[in-house]
């Protein structure tokens, strides 16, 4: 952000003050629009606690403008109003004529004698490369715990826009809504940033998106949307089911074949136009018994497989790992179907293998057309420095992120991981990085539930087999999978995620 601001403003296409003027604007836009009861509150009350920097600087604008409308403001500045400098003092000037500046003592004073309509954290923004003080992170707890709705100026004080975790592990309480401007930051997606903030808006302050972003190196990660998942409601009208391609799902022993089952549906729902299942013969019976439009194939072994692959070279993508279970078996399919060359799926017991000997896959995935799909368990069996890097304290900005872990695994892998969640990651061999984000108005606290994953991983693997790029399969799959957990909504279990499919498919072929 601060090099997309740099570039327009290097370019002449627009000033810092402007840029100030307009973010503290839209805050209170925000607000309005947020909790429309408030236009008709009389004299509402506000709390606004600024910082030294530009953010401060957003603050004073938004004090200046609810004052406009009729609002007692109350507000807070961080240091001596003397040591401002640059576009903040211009605006700390701007306010100085209609109210007050409190030092933090007196403002918590003030609050300590009766709760106000809005508290606004105007603190510090999204530069932030240290955690707060332990008196300051109590000073904004008390301000914000005095509102009866709470705002942050483009990130909650504290908590790092890189990763969204909290510096230091401080506890300042929570957001209702987070105003930022441009653009999300990974701050707002990945962590604790959902969570400290429920709802969050994004202003725009008239940088042209497009043009400053390249002019900056791009962005960091790209935020699955709608618009990029239609391409998969799509299919040629001309075409036949083996245009579609054909799947093959790699089944476990009896009594475990439930979860590749689970897949395979997903595979078939998403648009593959063959799937068939991949069955050891003590199974056979008890999936045949369970299959009508899915197909099957007796594979005892890697062997069988092996050449089952050979001889058919319509088969364009392959599933291992949903109840595919442990032993040399299990292994030898694994690369068998690495080996093989297709465009491959690698979730669960395909992961959990290779525990004991995480380069034996990853030197068989390097450079292949494959998909791992582990959870956190399973990302730290084969990743287990980078997982517990994750989890170590978050002492200074930009603290190792989600994001940062995940390009690091799928660098070492050479393949596409996505790392499972409710902010899911996924990320290339080349670096190019996707998030989900289903958080806020569309989360989806159903989809964690027995089987979920299995169906994720069909979904990934039918697009496979109709030919989409595995960073862009996955991306897609991530989000038609939470699209098909919130239209379902309560209730939800793993069978009845492949149902939703035609929904979810038939809302984005239509637009």
């Amino acid at each position: 952000m601060r090099a997309v601001e740099g570039a327009a403003m290097a370019a002449g296409e627009c000033r810092g003050l402007d840029l100030m003027e307009t973010a503290g604007s839209s805050v209170v836009s925000e607000i309005y629009r947020y909790w429309p009861e408030l236009c008709e509150a009389d004299h509402p009350r506000a709390a606004i606690l600024c910082g030294p920097g530009n953010n401060g600087g957003d603050g004073f604008v938004v004090a200046r403008h609810l004052v406009d409308r009729g609002w007692q403001v109350e507000l807070g500045l961080l240091g001596d109003p003397a040591c401002l400098s640059g576009d903040a003092a211009e605006m700390h000037a701007q306010w100085a004529v209609r109210g007050a500046v409190l030092d933090l003592d007196s403002l918590l004073d003030r609050l300590d004698a009766a709760p106000v309509d809005l508290a606004v954290d105007a603190l510090f923004g999204t530069g932030l490369a240290r955690p707060l003080a332990a008196d300051l992170a109590t000073a904004l707890r008390q301000v914000l715990a005095a509102g009866r709705r709470r705002v942050a100026v483009d990130i909650l004080s504290g908590l790092d826009a890189d990763s969204g975790r909290m510096l230091g592990g401080v506890d300042v309480g929570a957001v209702d809504l987070t105003v930022t401007f441009h653009t999300a930051k990974p701050g707002h997606m990945l962590g604790q940033g959902a969570a400290l903030s429920p709802a969050l808006a994004v202003a725009d302050i008239g940088l042209d998106g497009g043009r400053d972003a390249e002019r900056a190196g791009g962005p960091v990660a790209q935020l699955v949307e709608r618009e990029a998942c239609r391409p998969a409601a799509q299919k040629d009208p001309a075409g036949h089911k083996f245009t579609s391609g054909h799947a093959l799902v790699l089944t476990g022993g009896a009594g475990r074949t439930g979860a590749a089952r689970l897949s395979a549906r997903a595979a078939l729902r998403m648009g593959a136009g063959l799937v068939t299942l991949g069955v050891p013969p003590a199974a056979q019976m008890e999936v045949a018994s369970q299959i009508t439009a899915l197909m099957l194939a007796r594979i005892p072994d890697a062997d069988a497989l092996g050449t089952l692959l050979a001889d058919d070279p319509r088969f364009t993508s392959i599933c291992l790992g949903p109840g595919l279970g442990t032993g040399d078996r299990a292994r030898a399919l694994v690369l068998t179907a690495l080996a093989a060359g297709r465009r491959t799926v690698l979730d669960a017991d395909a992961l959990s293998l290779f525990a004991e000997d995480p380069e034996a896959l990853l030197a068989a995935t390097r450079g292949q057309a494959v998909v791992m799909t582990p959870h956190w368990g399973e990302f730290a069996r084969l990743f287990p420095d980078l997982a517990e890097a994750a989890k170590a304290p978050a002492d200074r900005g930009p603290a190792l992120s989600k994001l940062d872990v995940v390009r690091q695994a799928a660098d070492r892998a050479g393949c596409v991981v996505l790392l499972k969640g409710a902010d899911t990651v996924i990320v290339g061999a080349d670096g190019a990085a996707r998030v989900n984000a289903a958080l806020r108005d569309r989360a989806c606290p159903w989809l964690a539930t027995a089987g979920a994953g299995d169906v994720l991983s069909g979904i990934i693997c039918g697009l496979l087999a109709r030919g989409f790029a595995p960073l862009d399969a996955a991306a897609t799959a991530a989000w038609v999978h939470a699209e098909c957990a919130r239209r379902f909504g309560p209730g939800l279990i793993a069978e009845d995620l492949p149902e939703m499919l035609p929904h979810v498919l038939g809302a984005l072929q239509g637009g």
